[in-house]
């Protein structure tokens, strides 16, 4: 039987990458698109529940860093919550990255899967972004997409931003992704 977390449960703990990612977007420092490799740690801590009303949400409080070879700082954070309703199959993410950008993307998916797809898009009623006015000018997020995949001992993301951005005539694709196990 599933856990209130539903399919939030198999990503609870501490989790490691070692060069595993892959970071696919415009270096303005070389003027080209790049696909650089990262490290990354993130932690999931369950609480819950939150109830609004008669909904009850389980869910993780998360941090995640990621780095570039041996840099010292890393290059990219977020902080955020994963949600699960378990009453109607929803799954949310919301996140800030230090930026000036927020995110809350939503799907659905069963207490017990083990693959789920979030989506986002600016404007939206349901499942929105919000940015800063340097990157509504410079780099606006159109959409966002996430699909989870979580293994035994693993789990990975694909990421997909979709960026309108001054360089490009047509909208651009930052992709990341990685393969994280479990450290604790």
């Amino acid at each position: 039987m599933a856990s209130e977390w539903g399919p939030l449960e198999g990503l609870i703990g501490e989790w490691e990458s070692d060069k595993g990612g892959l970071d696919t977007a415009f270096s303005h420092a070389e003027g080209k698109v790049l696909g650089t490799p990262y490290n990354e740690k993130v932690t999931f801590k369950p609480f819950g529940p939150v109830d609004n009303g008669d909904q009850h949400l389980f869910g993780l409080d998360y941090k995640t860093a990621m780095w570039r070879n041996d840099e010292e700082n890393p290059f990219h954070t977020e902080v955020g919550y994963w949600l699960y309703d378990g009453a109607t199959g929803e799954v949310l993410r919301g996140f800030v990255v230090p930026r000036g950008i927020t995110v809350l993307a939503g799907g659905k998916a069963s207490a017990d899967a083990t693959e789920f797809t979030l989506r986002a898009e600016k404007g939206a009623p349901l499942y929105t972004i919000g940015e800063n006015s340097y990157l509504e000018k410079n780099a606006s997020t159109l959409s966002y997409e996430v699909t989870i995949t979580i293994g035994d001992g693993t789990w990975s993301y694909k990421e997909d931003t979709v960026l309108k951005m001054k360089e490009f005539n047509e909208p651009f694709h930052h992709t990341d992704g990685n393969t994280l196990s479990k450290a604790k």
